[in-house]
């Protein structure tokens, strides 16, 4: 794993424009259990190389207890009984220590045994082993930081008829528990959190990671308003895209669905229809951006009616991919050049037959999650990490020089240039 380089002068507070260096608020312990073991294994490489520069460059930060470790994580005990119950058991001590619990609803490569068959993890489990390690905390950290890159229950952020409002609900019960924070990666829509208007809810956004990588992999793109476009696969996920085309300045266009009504032998009958609304995409490459894969099934019907219409190469750009049909359907429009590439962070679980896919490629995150966690260990502003823009700007602007960060991996210099 590449180790990271920092400039001579830079702290963990310059970096985001605070001077002078605030004090830690205690010892950092991670519990990611719930993670893919590869991305908890990344965060505290990531997070290690960043304290021990810092305290190379602020030695006065060497006297505070726990500041430099090899390894940040606590170990935890998350075992259930054959009835399918679950316990959970912290194993070190978290006494004084700023605790960040880091997990993924998604991860359904973790498995248990349930009445003898072995079955995986729902997202309801992983939420209740989450309140379990909460409890298990509580007493003793100096506080309690929740860090759920894909909101559980963000598909339910609003109430209507007689449905139940599950995020909300899921929000407050975590902050009656006593946690301090709560961060989340693009939200499904963020104002979710009008359910806990006097608590700490932030939700991160991945478009600057999202087209880095982009760039990083297809260098030959060319970023201009006559040979590519930004396109939303829905309603929903328009806000989205037109955060991608103002901050690229490209064209942006959107399908929706048509609801059209008539009578059919006397019996009024809607019929619903794709339909795509925007500027020609002749000759040009689109970037089809949502906040999640879930089949698959829109990606593959937008591009495909995208090349139906002209368009070169169809990019697919989502903060989380869950692949709940399987990857048959999204190889095969691979195979048939309807989709040239699917992106999408690695901050929920893949199976291996995705990340070995030639048409998948991974948004790494490991590295800004390290950045966050030293940030809100520091009480650091975060206000660099929620505004993109201007670095997408300068990441842009810098494609046509020599050291641009499209031919190479992102360094914290990088990150403090564009900041």
């Amino acid at each position: 794993m590449q180790r990271l380089t920092f400039p001579a002068d830079q702290s963990v507070k310059n970096l985001f424009g605070d001077e002078p260096v605030l004090e830690s608020n205690g010892p950092i312990a991670l519990i990611v259990h719930q993670l893919d073991p590869p991305l908890a294994e990344r965060i505290n490489h990531q997070l290690a190389s960043r304290r021990k520069t810092f305290a190379e460059q602020n030695p006065d930060l060497l006297q505070l207890p726990g500041y430099v470790r090899n390894d940040y994580r606590i170990r935890v005990d998350l075992s259930r009984f054959s009835s399918g119950e679950g316990k959970a058991r912290v194993l070190d001590t978290v006494r004084g220590h700023d605790v960040f619990i880091l997990t993924d609803v998604l991860n359904y490569g973790a498995t248990y045994k349930r009445y003898g068959v072995d079955v995986s993890m729902t997202p309801d489990e992983h939420f209740l082993d989450l309140t379990r390690l909460v409890l298990c905390t509580r007493d003793s950290a100096a506080r309690i930081h929740v860090i759920m890159p894909f909101l559980y229950e963000g598909r339910r952020f609003r109430k209507s008829d007689r449905e139940s409002l599950d995020c909300g609900a899921m929000l407050r019960s975590l902050f009656g528990l006593g946690i301090d924070n709560f961060i989340t990666f693009d939200a499904h829509d963020a104002r979710v959190a009008n359910a806990i208007p006097s608590s700490n809810f932030e939700s991160f956004p991945t478009s600057y990671q999202s087209i880095r990588t982009i760039l990083q992999t297809i260098p030959d793109l060319r970023v201009d308003r006559e040979h590519m476009m930004i396109v939303s696969p829905d309603e929903e996920n328009i806000s989205r895209a037109i955060f991608y085309a103002s901050a690229m300045k490209l064209p942006l266009g959107i399908f929706y669905h048509r609801r059209d009504f008539k009578y059919v032998d006397d019996v009024l009958t809607q019929t619903t229809s794709r339909t795509f609304l925007g500027d020609s995409v002749e000759g040009k490459d689109v970037i089809i951006v949502a906040d999640l894969l879930d089949s698959g099934n829109d990606f593959i019907d937008c591009a495909a009616a995208l090349k139906t219409r002209g368009a070169n190469r169809v990019l697919c750009t989502a903060s989380f991919a869950q692949f709940t049909e399987g990857i048959r359907r999204l190889r095969q429009a691979w195979e048939s050049g309807i989709i040239e590439r699917v992106f999408a962070t690695d901050m929920a679980y893949r199976p291996p037959e995705v990340l070995t896919s030639p048409w998948y490629t991974d948004i790494p995150m490991a590295d800004d999650l390290a950045l966050l966690i030293s940030a809100l260990n520091h009480d650091a502003s975060l206000s660099r990490l929620l505004a993109p823009a201007k670095r997408i700007d300068q990441l842009l602007e810098s494609l046509g020089h020599s050291d641009s960060t499209s031919s190479r991996q992102m360094t914290f210099s990088d990150l403090r240039k564009m900041n």
